[in-house]
């Protein structure tokens, strides 16, 4: 009897979870109206840490570029360093917003921001408000996460387990630069530093526009530019049998005693008007990773995604 190796194994799991997150996937009535996600400004998703724009042929967002462009949309992805500073990131995402903007025509874009692409977002805001009509946070980490407060704090110690982490993330890093042709800067410890409290308290004094003036508060829906600022997330861990990420963010969740999507509190990812706090979803459902898993709960989030451009749409943005 041929045996199963782990290669055919993971393949295996991997198929089964491409299957099933398709047939749990929620039926969007709005699909048939092609101008349905249509702003006025392009949509530029940033990615969060250890993330990429596509990568052997799967975007790092799964089905969401696709199901805006169905309706419309003209969508760009970004690839900024998987790990460094929000700094450094923010003038990568620049230079690629200025190229944006030469290419189509457009006055600005609507930037998205996922995870540590929340305050990459707001950087650019910040230093080139004349590039940007709206920034959307998604499970962003906008006051820092305990999660990177003790993971710091332990590699900085030199305990074994955050020391190999190190290597092992500072390795998928010259992954990225590899799969995806993008040769960048890539320092895991910067981006710890950067998602901690103490980091995010600074920038945000930085760069307080959408900040709530208190943890769990609500910020300005409009800054002194005219650029408006969005925010929503999940508040569950665990919602997919076939996820294997659900399982590393439940170990996280136990850094934290408050409400949250497994690596960041749910009152972190405050930032301007809070559609919404509390989707049946996690950190990476937020992105419709993996591979589409989510729970059948609640809104695929796709559709998400795409009722958010549709409000955009109707601001005029």
């Amino acid at each position: 009897m041929h045996s199963c190796g782990p290669r055919q194994f993971i393949a295996s799991v991997l198929l089964l979870a491409c299957f099933t997150g398709s047939v749990f996937a929620a039926k969007d009535a709005t699909l048939s109206d092609k101008t349905y996600t249509q702003t006025r400004y392009p949509i530029v998703l940033v990615h969060g840490m250890a993330m990429f724009d596509q990568m052997l042929a799967v975007s790092g967002w799964y089905g969401i570029p696709r199901n805006l462009r169905r309706g419309g949309a003209d969508v760009y992805v970004l690839q900024v360093s998987a790990f460094n500073t929000t700094e450094l990131r923010g003038e990568q995402a620049a230079r690629q917003i200025e190229t944006i903007l030469a290419t189509s025509g457009a006055e600005k874009v609507n930037l998205i921001g996922h995870s540590h692409g929340s305050p990459t977002s707001r950087y650019v805001a910040g230093i080139y408000p004349q590039y940007v009509a709206s920034v959307s946070s998604v499970n962003g980490v906008n006051w820092g996460t305990p999660v990177a407060d003790q993971l710091l704090a332990q590699l900085e110690a030199g305990a074994s387990g955050p020391k190999a982490m190190e290597a092992i993330m500072n390795i998928w890093g010259r992954m990225v630069n590899i799969l995806t042709g993008n040769p960048l800067p890539q320092d895991y410890a910067l981006e710890l530093e950067a998602l901690t409290t103490e980091k995010a308290l600074s920038f945000n004094a930085e760069f307080p526009a959408g900040m709530p003036a208190e943890y769990c508060g609500q910020g300005d829906a409009v800054d002194a530019n005219g650029i408006y600022y969005f925010s929503w997330t999940g508040n569950q861990v665990k919602t997919h049998f076939w996820d294997i990420s659900d399982y590393g963010m439940q170990t996280s969740a136990k850094m934290m005693d408050e409400p949250n999507d497994g690596l960041v509190p749910v009152c972190s990812s405050y930032l301007g008007t809070v559609i919404r706090d509390d989707y049946y979803m996690n950190h990476m459902d937020a992105v419709d990773q993996m591979f589409g898993l989510h729970s059948s709960k609640d809104t695929d989030p796709p559709v998400v995604y795409r009722q958010h451009a549709n409000r955009l749409k109707n601001m005029g943005l």
